[in-house]
């Protein structure tokens, strides 16, 4: 008879894990500097600084902080400023390395 609680200890090789990819119009950025209130530097993979913020709707659920990789939604009217929609947990720091999206930014630190 089986212990509660193991009946998945046999499948941990074969978790799938779910990465948020940059739709047409986004870009992978680091963030740069915290300017002030809710807006802060970005280095984005397109070779672009830019002074973005986070939305209201998304200001209490994303805790951003210097270091940190996110999705920048560049404004239509002033490509120099963006919107940043989702913020990358440390765990998926090497999965963004291996499908190319953090290497270009670090190559322009």
């Amino acid at each position: 008879m089986e212990k509660k609680g193991n009946f998945n200890k046999g499948n941990e090789e074969n978790k799938v894990f779910r990465l948020r990819i940059p739709k047409p119009g986004e870009v992978v950025g680091l963030i740069d500097q915290r300017v002030g209130g809710s807006r802060m530097l970005v280095k984005c993979s397109d070779g672009k600084t830019r002074n973005c913020k986070v939305p209201g709707r998304l200001r209490r659920a994303l805790w951003i902080r210097e270091g940190d990789y996110v999705i920048v939604h560049p404004w239509e009217f002033d490509d120099t400023k963006g919107d940043i929609m989702y913020k990358y947990h440390q765990n998926d720091f090497s999965s963004l390395r291996e499908k190319g999206y953090v290497k270009e930014i670090e190559s322009s630190l």
